[in-house]
């Protein structure tokens, strides 16, 4: 009858928040403090550890990698989204005589503020704009249309 390898007791001095870690994620998981420290070393030592970390690390720049994108086609559309509507209303807007461009001065300020507390409203309750613009609509956006 051959007797299963006896485990060796070692003692190691820990970082008092590395020893705190420890104990918060052995009593998580329900595991001693020795199962989960032995796994954490055998882990360490594991001649893979090196490529699971590599593929850790290939996983969240992608994901970075998803949301850069997201946000380039977000701006991308922002840019448009304004320059069409200063191109329309520089194209169908006439300039105002001087006395009725100091009234106009006066109520655009006013307009603005309302403006500008209407889009807190919007940007607090959410869903924004481009949340509602699905994914598919930027690849078939032709500029040449303009």
């Amino acid at each position: 009858m051959t007797s299963a390898k006896k485990k060796v007791q070692i003692s190691v001095y820990l970082d008092p928040a590395v020893r705190e870690g420890l104990v918060e994620y052995a009593a998580r998981r329900d595991r001693s403090h020795s199962l989960v420290a032995e796994a954490a070393i055998a882990s360490f030592l594991s001649p893979d550890a090196d490529g699971q970390r590599e593929a850790a690390v290939s996983k969240r720049l992608d994901r970075i990698d998803r949301r850069i994108a997201r946000l380039e086609r977000d701006v991308g559309i922002s840019i448009e989204t304004l320059a069409v509507f200063v191109r329309f209303w520089l194209a169908t807007t006439p300039a105002l005589p001087e006395p009725m461009a100091q009234a106009a001065r006066a109520k655009g300020s006013e307009r603005y503020e309302a403006f500008v507390a209407a889009l807190g409203r919007r940007l607090a309750k959410g869903p924004t704009l481009g949340q509602e613009i699905p994914e598919d609509v930027a690849p078939s956006i032709d500029p040449s249309q303009d």
